[in-house]
């Protein structure tokens, strides 16, 4: 059976907000409006996370070796993610091809009940429209760096991923929370992943209910009451 691939927006500025706002504006989210995730939005957190920058097939981490052990995941909901002609994305698990910057649908369905419990039932999991999934392949940095690289590089390059994915979602209007507790053998079972992959991160994403305002002069301001008591 032919895997059904979707082909993502080009990457585009979609943002006005500059690094060092989304910065200050970092959050974890845990609450999530109704509001879909727009494709072109989706597109730009994937690419953030582990896109191709130049030719030379470089990425937007760091990567030990050049070796690239992650795999990157969507677990799109029922009219979670919407194209730009209004369409919504078919529910189901996709994994983020970025060569291609194109998207794999390995599931089709709404599966994100089942990855909630396997979160350990945080509600979070099973709200936000969708959620990605950041896994390795342990094998692929071992093979060069033995066990330094196991428990060290590649847990390294999953937190680069993690905070490319709050900074870009920040800066589209969008919230996300990094999620480390959950059942490994669930997860990798409703993704089937293979035996050699394993799970690191869940991250949901989408539209926040509540979003904060702070400014850089007001955290300056913080910064000088702090000086003065000391």
């Amino acid at each position: 059976m032919r895997e059904e691939v979707v082909l993502l927006p080009h990457l585009q500025r979609l943002s006005m907000l500059s690094l060092e706002e989304a910065l200050l504006l970092r959050r974890s989210t845990r609450s999530f409006t109704g509001e879909p995730v727009k494709l072109r939005q989706l597109a730009m957190i994937l690419w953030a996370a582990n896109g191709i920058t130049d030719r030379l097939e470089r990425r937007t981490v760091p990567s030990a070796g050049a070796t690239y052990p992650l795999n990157l995941y969507a677990v799109v909901g029922e009219g979670g993610v919407v194209k730009e002609n209004g369409d919504r994305l078919p529910a189901g698990i996709y994994l983020y091809d970025a060569l291609k910057h194109s998207l794999l649908l390995k599931i089709p369905g709404d599966l994100r009940s089942e990855l909630q419990k396997a979160a350990l039932k945080q509600i979070w999991v099973g709200q936000a429209p969708v959620s990605l999934v950041i896994t390795a392949v342990y094998s692929k940095v071992a093979e060069i760096y033995g066990e330094r690289g196991r428990t060290r590089y590649v847990p390294m390059e999953a937190g680069h991923a993690g905070q490319n994915i709050y900074l870009m979602a920040t800066a589209l209007g969008l919230g996300t929370v990094a999620i480390g507790a959950f059942d490994d053998e669930d997860v990798s079972r409703v993704l089937s992943l293979r035996p050699e992959e394993t799970p690191l991160y869940i991250m949901p994403v989408g539209v926040p209910r509540r979003s904060e305002s702070v400014s850089f002069a007001e955290l300056n301001s913080f910064f000088e009451s702090k000086r003065i008591r000391a």
